[in-house]
């Protein structure tokens, strides 16, 4: 095994492993934290791979900004060091019955349509690629699902603000008055 596979098999084993404490700790603080370890180790995977600008913008847009958007609205909540209650067992059994679904799906792909190890040609991972492939509107074009995340990350950020507002004495009295 060379060095190239060590590191691979090492990044791999930092994304799965803390992803996997990221879905199982009962304290939603570490959880957040561990999903930053995973996203981190996604990053260095698009390092590993030469693609410094993907791996750039993954630490920008998503641990910089989406995971320190998650870590505020926990901390905005009253119970950001609880634990959280444990599943139920019927929902445990449907979200490992998923998770192996997913992965005998995502096998079957690989195994049917499989991929060179080794490619005629590399891609092109400049800049100006990638910027020209994110604002084109041809059929390979990204600017659609690039508006669509925009979209999401707007609604996450004003669900995350709804949810984090603790309600005030005024707007409880304007509450009961209505009730009357």
């Amino acid at each position: 095994m060379n060095t190239s596979a060590i590191i691979f098999y090492a990044i791999a084993t930092l994304i799965l492993g803390s992803a996997l404490l990221a879905v199982t700790s009962l304290k939603i603080f570490r959880s957040a934290i561990w999903l930053l370890f995973s996203l981190v180790g996604i990053a260095a995977l698009y390092f590993w791979m030469q693609v410094e600008f993907i791996a750039a913008i993954q630490i920008v847009v998503y641990v910089g900004g989406i995971v320190v958007l998650i870590i505020f609205s926990i901390f905005l909540t009253q119970q950001s060091g609880n634990k959280m209650a444990k599943p139920a067992t019927p929902k445990i059994i449907f979200s490992a019955l998923a998770a192996l679904l997913g992965t005998a799906f995502t096998y079957n792909l690989i195994n049917h349509y499989g991929f060179n190890t080794v490619s005629a040609q590399p891609f092109n991972s400049s800049v100006s690629e990638i910027g020209t492939q994110m604002l084109s509107t041809t059929s390979y074009g990204f600017i659609l699902p690039f508006e669509v995340v925009s979209m999401l990350l707007l609604a996450a950020m004003v669900g995350c603000i709804v949810i984090a507002m603790k309600p005030t004495a005024a707007s409880i009295v304007h509450l009961n008055k209505k009730e009357d």
